[in-house]
């Protein structure tokens, strides 16, 4: 438990923090020195965010939205021969002055469509009366479609019957083989409701949420929180988290749609975030990195085994679930596509810090294997990492690698590409701003060097390394971003 002091004409956070000192003890200095970012920014807003007010919007802009009506877009843009930080606010329209902000997504349209599509729902406080709405802005006119203060300016108005929770967009398969984008929103009436584009209106419009997302129906509470993952195969897994404490997971074939299989676990408070991952990145792996498993009855539940090899398991590879809540301990359920939830493992210390608020699934450290991120509300970024542990030397687990305070809450989390630079830059959403970190240029040049000489080791002939035994080395050569090679000028 946390203690908040407040002492008269002080009304700073100083005596909270050496409160907390006394309870929480702060970072000792190898942890500070494992943090891989250093601060490159951070912009304050007039007023404070939520859980759900951070999105990306394209590939290099963030819309962060704040409760008092205000959506600001962070981006990086050329000043003076330098690349420097530029927060704007963005006139949306039909969005009254006394407007509270709940929620903001935004998605580009799927191929062959072009355009940048963005959500945000609202409450409109008329005095004896709160009114929510859902507005959805996209301009169809050519030239214009990723342009922001023109889509700004391109509004559908929806008024709901619900207050509004978390909007979320994912891709689904359309008939003809084709795949659309849509809206997901959640609400206090206990549904999910979705919102699908009609091409020939040029608008969007809700549909029963059964036709494409049957795991979605009857649901035990309202959902905080929904996650989606694609899956070879047509197929894909639908988590959501609940304010009574319920998580529900469900494998869906997304071509009839039909669920294959669905579990759910209930805990003893309300659920912040749920996330699928796997463990292996986007970047190129070796052998050595990839896990062998054996078939899966969930994955391919009516497949005959004959047929089945390893180079199917590499490209489906291990899936997880993470979930957080506001008072228990982040639980990872482990090869979910094995085990259902079954297999749970606790993130140590991960209660320690307050409400879980937030979440993040990324490669940080550029070795092929992802990190786990969590934001609390007691200020603490906590970065966890699967690997063996020291006392043991063979058992691999999640284990706390690094931490980060900051001066309030945590809110969101995002790991996006924000300079151009090829370099991903990591957003932070507090109660009080956007801080955005960098990766350490000089240490990530090193990396690649590093990695480039281990890799002409292997092309060398009569390598050690290019015998093909030193498994260990060869998985180092997982290719960091190339740009940092030559590092933009310093904003």
């Amino acid at each position: 438990m946390i203690f908040y002091l407040q002492f008269a004409g002080n009304p700073t956070n100083y005596k909270i923090l050496t409160c907390r000192r006394k309870i929480f003890p702060r970072m000792q200095s190898e942890e500070k020195d494992a943090f891989p970012f250093v601060e490159d920014s951070f912009s304050r807003f007039p007023s404070q965010s939520n859980i759900y007010g951070l999105c990306q919007a394209g590939e290099q802009e963030l819309l962060a939205a704040t409760l008092k009506g205000k959506v600001v877009c962070f981006r990086y843009q050329e000043l003076q021969q330098k690349i420097r930080p530029v927060a704007k606010e963005v006139q949306f329209t039909y969005i009254p002055v006394d407007a509270e902000i709940v929620s903001i997504d935004a998605f580009n349209k799927s191929a062959p469509n072009r355009g940048l599509v963005v959500g945000i729902t609202f409450i409109k406080d008329s005095g004896d009366k709160a009114t929510p709405f859902l507005n959805i802005y996209c301009d169809y006119e050519p030239g214009s479609e990723f342009n922001l203060e023109s889509i700004a300016q391109s509004c559908l108005n929806l008024e709901l019957q619900f207050t509004p929770f978390q909007l979320y967009h994912t891709e689904v398969h359309c008939e003809g083989g084709g795949r659309e984008t849509v809206f997901l929103l959640s609400g206090h009436d206990q549904k999910i409701h979705l919102y699908k584009e009609n091409a020939s209106l040029h608008q969007f419009e809700e549909q029963p949420v059964e036709r494409l997302f049957p795991e979605l129906q009857k649901l035990p509470s309202n959902v905080l929180w929904l996650d989606m993952l694609s899956l070879p195969g047509g197929r894909r897994f639908s988590t959501y988290g609940c304010q009574n404490g319920c998580v529900g997971l469900a494998l869906v074939d997304q071509s009839k749609p039909e669920v294959l299989q669905s579990w759910q676990v209930l805990q003893d408070s309300p659920i912040s975030t749920v996330l699928l991952f796997s463990l292996n990145s986007d970047s190129p792996s070796t052998a050595a990195e990839v896990k062998v498993c054996r078939p899966s009855p969930y994955l391919h539940p009516n497949a005959p085994l004959t047929g089945f090899n390893e180079s199917r398991c590499e490209e489906m590879g291990s899936y997880n679930l993470l979930v957080t809540s506001t008072i228990e301990t982040a639980i990872v359920y482990r090869d979910i596509q094995e085990h259902g939830m079954s297999h749970p493992e606790f993130l140590l210390e991960s209660d320690q810090w307050d409400a879980v608020l937030c979440a993040l699934v990324v490669d940080l450290d550029f070795d092929g294997q992802k990190e786990v991120l969590i934001g609390t509300y007691g200020q603490e970024l906590l970065c966890y990492k699967f690997q063996e542990q020291s006392h043991s030397g063979s058992e691999r687990r999640f284990q706390m690698v690094w931490r980060r305070s900051f001066k309030s809450p945590v809110l969101s989390i995002t790991y996006l590409d924000l300079t151009g630079d090829g370099l991903k830059e990591l957003a932070i959403l507090t109660l009080k701003g956007l801080h955005i970190m960098q990766h350490s240029l000089s240490s990530t040049a090193d990396l690649v060097l590093q990695r480039l000489s281990r890799r002409l080791s292997i092309m060398t002939p009569g390598s050690e390394l290019s015998s093909g035994h030193d498994s260990q080395d060869k998985a180092d050569t997982v290719r960091a971003p190339e740009s940092t090679c030559q590092p933009p000028p310093p904003p």
